[in-house]
């Protein structure tokens, strides 16, 4: 029997997204796509990719009814937004999957500092299970609410989770900057992403107070990780799609290149997703544009005048698919006991 799946906030880039892998599936049926934009347009209107595969409309409905008759429901809409509709959805029982930053947090004083002033539903924080399958998979299968993670905060926190996991990471600082492309400002066009300026600049914004800050550092502590700083420094890319996160630190006592990367290779080989990348090999955006896949490269150095020896491990991932929808679509086989990486494991284009 189908899984029964309702999208509410159907017009953006993460909608997109699920829908240009669920609407493919047998095992699959999307039900309603609510939104307060293009209300009335079918779904190849607005999502021009889709024209042909769906005869369904965007619907401005109240969330209940959007629900109505659904199993699964994706949240992607802004946040606080997103927290107000998910409060209409707590007492029908459908599982909800928010793709936003409203139920990531556990600490009100953290979402109050990097989203907004209060929170809709602040006894909730805490509750959804955070969707980072690398890290709580089997509390996804069992979950009813699932808080999907953000883009820098997936590929930052994967390129730092074996450290983390094994104990390595502790008292110490990390120095992250992550370029990352125009799409994931989303579909409303802004001065800081029009792509007259976007196409041939860049420019660093929310220096060392980006949002995602918290959740790297909530998420690396569940893992494992004591008393670390993070100074992280996001940039504007001349991309559509992509992330690409270079995190510095001092390598771990009593560790070598080739024991970290025999760490990263362990942590990762059952991990159908991510490619731990030979030694001096770079990830790059271009081979990950438009999947689930994570690339993960580790290199070290020891600077000859002072002794002093440091890590860099470097991240690139598609920011709208594993960075978003995709690892959501994740957390959703999980949840409706499919294969995890089932529809998210082919690969991209190359060029």
């Amino acid at each position: 029997m189908a899984t029964k799946v309702s999208i509410i906030g159907g017009a953006g880039y993460g909608a997109a997204e699920i829908l240009r892998h669920l609407l493919v599936r047998d095992d699959v049926t999307i039900v309603r796509v609510a939104s307060k934009d293009h209300v009335g347009k079918k779904l190849g209107d607005v999502h021009r990719s889709m024209r042909g595969l769906s005869d369904l409309v965007l619907e401005d409905i109240a969330p209940k009814e959007a629900a109505k008759g659904a199993d699964v429901v994706f949240l992607g809409m802004p946040h606080k937004v997103t927290a107000k509709v998910a409060m209409e959805l707590f007492d029908t029982g459908v599982k909800i999957i928010d793709l936003s930053g409203d139920f990531r947090l556990r600490s009100l004083d953290d979402y109050t500092a990097d989203y907004a002033p209060g929170h809709p539903c602040p006894e909730r924080l805490g509750t959804f299970v955070y969707g980072l399958p690398e890290l709580f998979r089997e509390r996804i299968k069992g979950a009813q609410h699932v808080a999907s993670p953000g883009c820098f905060a997936t590929c930052i926190t994967l390129g730092l989770l074996p450290l983390a996991r094994r104990g390595l990471l502790k008292n110490t600082a990390v120095r992250t900057v992550a370029m990352t492309g125009s799409s994931g400002s989303g579909v409303a066009p802004q001065e800081g992403t029009h792509h007259p300026i976007r196409h041939h600049n860049l420019k660093a914004y929310k220096i060392l107070s980006h949002q995602h800050r918290s959740e790297i550092l909530q998420t690396l502590g569940d893992a494992g990780a004591d008393k670390i700083a993070l100074d992280f420094v996001p940039v504007s890319a001349p991309l559509s799609r992509g992330i690409f996160a270079v995190s510095q630190l001092d390598l771990p006592e009593g560790q070598s290149a080739s024991s970290i990367q025999a760490l990263y290779e362990e942590t990762y080989r059952s991990e159908r997703l991510i490619r731990v990348l030979p030694r001096g090999t770079s990830p790059e955006v271009a081979s990950v544009d438009g999947t689930a896949f994570v690339e993960v490269g580790v290199e070290t150095r020891e600077d000859p005048a002072t002794g002093r020896k440091t890590l860099c491990a470097i991240t690139a991932i598609d920011n709208l698919v594993k960075g978003g929808a995709g690892q959501a679509i994740q957390s959703f086989n999980l949840m409706t006991g499919k294969d995890e990486v089932f529809g998210l494991d082919r690969p991209g284009l190359w060029p």
